[in-house]
């Protein structure tokens, strides 16, 4: 694989990524301006959002594969049953406990969550069915 597909690759991820961000910050910024419940509920629900639509942009076009989407799904589940429970308790923390700015922190956990997940999908979701579906096969065509 060149490193060139690869670079294209992060770019596609970070894109969508940034699609996701926005997504995120929308909703936590309306549940955190609107309800004015606690950290963890805002964050929680605006993540599970960005990330339905990061996964499904991500499957598709980013890595391109054809693999079993509830399998990938459940993977991708799997990744969020540590890192999700981990960030809402350091974020809730930050923001409620220390003060932080909900923002930052938000952001902060937003960037962790972009390293950590590229790196997850990449080298454990996707990592056999790189280049497999429709799309995929289109190019190679």
């Amino acid at each position: 694989m060149s490193k060139h597909k690869e670079l294209i690759r992060t770019i596609k991820f970070l894109l969508f990524s940034i699609s996701a961000g926005v997504i995120e910050l929308l909703a936590f910024s309306l549940l955190n301006e609107l309800t004015h419940w606690s950290y963890w509920p805002c964050y929680l629900i605006a993540l599970i959002l960005s990330v339905l639509w990061n996964f499904t942009l991500n499957r598709r076009y980013t890595f391109q594969s054809a693999n079993n989407v509830p399998k990938a799904m459940a993977q991708v589940a799997g990744f969020y049953c540590v890192f999700v429970p981990l960030s809402t308790w350091a974020g809730s923390y930050l923001a409620d406990t220390v003060g932080w700015n909900e923002y930052l922190v938000t952001l902060l956990n937003m960037a962790s969550n972009f390293i950590l997940e590229y790196l997850f999908d990449r080298f454990v979701v996707f990592r056999t069915t790189l280049d497999t579906n429709s799309v995929a096969k289109k190019k190679q065509a």
